[in-house]
């Protein structure tokens, strides 16, 4: 059932009035319009909502204000007021109410056949719509940088699955820049990024907190020093480290701008897997997310080493195009990664 309330009566005459010797202007074209610029009358102001329609076809089918009013779930008076709200906006009698039941006018009748096609166009329309939620909710893209894609959206995912089981997931990592590539050009549903800020265009919300820290391989001088790395140190030393673009090179980037910037890379490498393996191998020391070097500092296979002077901590962020809010299995999604807190 289309439920809507009473539009009241329409404006005395609208839409009747033509010109009277005023000229031409008001029937060029078509000659079934306003004149060229003219602002058209809204349709709300002339038609009857779809509940009130629906309300005049069940009185046509059972003949009786009150068996529709019942069919409508809504009172007698009610159901009554709506009717005549409907023929004070068309300005004809629709419905001739007696003891006996209530009956359609001639006018009514003609208004009812109308209603039916509207009706059902809005059915086939609401059908429709239904039908494209449906195939919206059946996949779900998602863009991440590498981080996040590698050690917090498999949770995520998980969690997702038993909420949608039916949704397809497909997930495609890369660095923050390429997450904002692929939201621009309509090849994601949603996004996660690492960088100091939400790139333009995109809308964001902070999802969880991570932290860079300097490491190196047990057998690396740093492994072994006690006093902590100043940052003019770190910035003049060749590092293992992800490329341009990525968020972990734009938070190191921005943290020792002032300090002499980064000194040219030792490796420059496309993943936080490839970064963290040069490392174990005793390439270099390197910067990494503490989310992805848990299990190498326990096992010692990585150290931290400790620096003081510099800020290497990063908000993580779910974004999506400017005034396009996720909807369907990329909300349930962004719900999810914000029932769990992540402060560090």
């Amino acid at each position: 059932m289309y439920e809507g309330g009473d539009r009241g009566a329409s404006r005395s005459g609208a839409g009747n009035r033509a010109g009277s010797g005023t000229g031409n202007s008001a029937r060029s074209g078509t000659g079934s319009g306003p004149a060229d610029g003219a602002p058209r009358p809204h349709l709300s102001h002339r038609v009857p909502d779809l509940g009130a329609l629906e309300l005049l076809l069940a009185v046509a089918r059972h003949g009786s204000l009150g068996a529709a009013a019942r069919e409508a779930g809504i009172t007698q008076p009610a159901a009554s007021s709506r009717i005549r709200s409907m023929e004070r906006q068309l300005g004809v009698a629709l419905v001739d109410r007696s003891p006996r039941g209530s009956r359609l006018t001639d006018a009514g009748a003609l208004v009812t056949d109308w209603a039916r096609r509207i009706v059902e166009a809005a059915e086939a329309f609401d059908a429709g719509a239904q039908a494209l939620r449906g195939r919206r909710d059946s996949r779900l893209r998602v863009a991440a940088s590498m981080t996040i894609a590698e050690y917090l959206l498999p949770g995520w995912l998980i969690a997702l699955r038993a909420e949608r089981p039916d949704t397809a997931v497909s997930l495609q990592a890369g660095n923050s820049a390429a997450v904002a590539e692929r939201l621009f050009a309509g090849d994601a549903d949603v996004g996660f990024v690492e960088g100091l800020a939400v790139p333009d265009g995109l809308d964001g919300v902070v999802v969880a907190h991570d932290r860079l820290a300097i490491v190196a391989a047990p057998s690396h001088p740093w492994a072994r020093r006690r006093a902590p790395l100043d940052p003019a140190e770190l910035a003049a030393t060749p590092l293992v480290l992800r490329e341009r673009g990525s968020g972990t090179r734009q938070v190191l980037d921005a943290a020792l701008a002032a300090h002499g910037g980064l000194a040219r890379p030792l490796l420059e490498l496309a993943s936080t897997t490839a970064v963290k393996a040069a490392a174990v191998s005793g390439a270099g020391p390197a910067v990494l997310s503490e989310l992805a070097i848990t299990e190498e500092l326990a096992s010692r296979r990585l150290v931290a080493v400790p620096v003081e002077g510099v800020v290497l901590r990063r908000d993580l962020r779910a974004v999506w195009p400017t005034g396009h809010r996720p909807t369907g299995p990329a909300r349930d999604l962004l719900s999810l990664t914000r029932d769990r807190p992540r402060e560090r």
